[in-house]
């Protein structure tokens, strides 16, 4: 006996205005009698805070209350049979009212914030029988409507990182010899869009070891009076492995999760942010013997540049 919810679009992505359909599948060794089906929508902003981003006073907050986005029920069928074998009922609703002035953030899934869109289907039976249900996760994207009219096009940024653009303390040798690695990045891009620019290391006295770069969120949280925040990396990709040549091009290439970003957030009691670092890591003795568990760390064999970056959504 089991239930299940598939939804006519495979990739499971809606804007707020569009309509949700699918079938509700039933799987059942024999004819069962039931009370109603009931098919509900939830969607909520799902906050917390941790020890680790706040003081202690605002780490006993924990997990605070989530913000609804809209919860909408209907009902599929009233009381009546579901006939044993695969069963498939239709359904559809619209995602959002008219009139309604909720705004549908994008689905999000982060360290401390999480937005969430959740369908669940309950076959309801009597007091003797235990009621059938079966959730689906599925994707919200921005309505149309708030989309810009006109295309947004990437804008690239030029950055440099030598000696003397480090806020952390250097290795002697990588102070008297030097190093600069110039390039260029895209700050503002297109969620659908891969992240994209240049590098290229125009002088290193010290053969280099890797060069990646960082994709962060910056998750922000109104805690009473005050503002929990925590930077925490989505993902890291290699763009150099070994001393590479110098005064040649690197291509940048990051292709964006999905799930694990979304439009840049500023909403009143939370906001989300994003940023990228480049870091160049370079051959040392050190480099060899200390302990590498977070790749944030200001360490010393290590040069970085990090800028801020607008997610955009488009039509």
């Amino acid at each position: 006996m089991s239930i299940e919810i598939k939804l006519s679009r495979s990739n499971r992505t809606y804007r707020p205005d569009e309509l949700l359909q699918g079938n509700i599948i039933t799987k059942l060794p024999s004819s069962i009698s039931h009370r109603g089906i009931q098919l509900t929508i939830n969607g909520s902003v799902n906050l917390q805070v941790r020890g680790g981003s706040a003081g202690l006073i605002e780490s006993l907050y924990g997990v605070l209350k989530p913000i609804r986005i809209v919860k909408k029920s209907i009902e599929v069928q009233p009381s009546g049979k579901i006939s044993a074998g695969t069963t498939q009922i239709p359904f559809s609703m619209i995602l959002k009212n008219q009139g309604e002035e909720h705004k549908f953030y994008e689905t999000f899934h982060g360290a401390n914030i999480s937005i969430q869109y959740l369908l669940n289907v309950d076959v309801v039976r009597g007091y003797l029988h235990k009621s059938l249900s079966a959730t689906v996760e599925f994707i919200i994207e921005s309505d149309l409507a708030s989309l810009p009219e006109k295309p947004v096009s990437p804008e690239m940024v030029f950055f440099y990182i030598t000696q003397d653009t480090q806020r952390h303390s250097l290795l002697t040798e990588l102070k008297s010899g030097g190093f600069k690695i110039s390039g260029r990045i895209c700050t503002q891009c297109l969620l659908s869009d891969p992240l994209v620019g240049e590098l290229t290391v125009e002088a290193s006295a010290v053969p280099i070891y890797s060069i990646d770069i960082h994709l962060l969120r910056i998750e922000s949280i109104m805690v009473g009076e005050k503002i929990a925040t925590e930077t925490s990396i989505i993902q890291t990709t290699q763009i150099a492995d070994g001393d590479v040549c110098r005064t040649m091009s690197l291509p940048i290439y990051v292709v964006l999760p999905r799930l694990l970003t979304c439009p840049t957030v500023f909403a009143g009691p939370f906001s989300i942010e994003f940023k990228v670092t480049i870091l160049v890591t370079f051959q040392t003795e050190l480099y060899n013997v200390q302990p590498k568990s977070d790749p944030r760390a200001f360490r010393k064999w290590v040069a970085m540049e990090s800028l801020p970056l607008e997610l955009v959504q488009s039509n």
